[in-house]
């Protein structure tokens, strides 16, 4: 790049690699990789087939399921910005289900989502069935 008399050379991971670097890759495979094996574990704990943790929208429906809430929630999760404020519910009711405080639901699954996840399912943590909340 060259700006009048003087010439900057930018040859960041940025720039060579368009903005995206492979790093960043590696980490988005090894966090849904831990999320895919901890939700895995999650579903077996709840009595659901751990296969399922692979299905998307059956997951979600499922995980719905197991924290005692209808079926219908599930549509919640396609509008924008409710949805934000959904999937925090969810990962509080989570937490709840596998007699873990608020505090994990909020920081270890729905901030934490991947560490959360293989905390619960791979820890010592046992699942409670909710009641059916509407």
């Amino acid at each position: 790049m060259s700006y009048g008399p003087y010439t900057y050379q930018t040859t960041t991971a940025n720039t060579m690699y368009g903005g995206y670097s492979p790093m960043q890759s590696l980490f988005g495979l090894v966090a849904m990789a831990l999320s895919l094996a901890g939700l895995w574990k999650v579903f077996v704990k709840a009595g659901r087939p751990g296969w399922a943790a692979i299905v998307p929208f059956y997951n979600a429906y499922l995980l719905l399921k197991i924290i005692g809430r209808p079926g219908w929630w599930l549509l919640l999760f396609l509008i924008p910005v409710v949805n934000i404020i959904f999937l925090l519910v969810v990962s509080l009711d989570l937490a709840k289900a596998f007699g873990k405080t608020s505090l994990f639901g909020v920081v270890g699954l729905w901030l934490f989502t991947p560490i959360g996840l293989a905390i619960l399912g791979f820890g010592d943590a046992k699942y409670t069935k909710p009641k059916l909340r509407g």
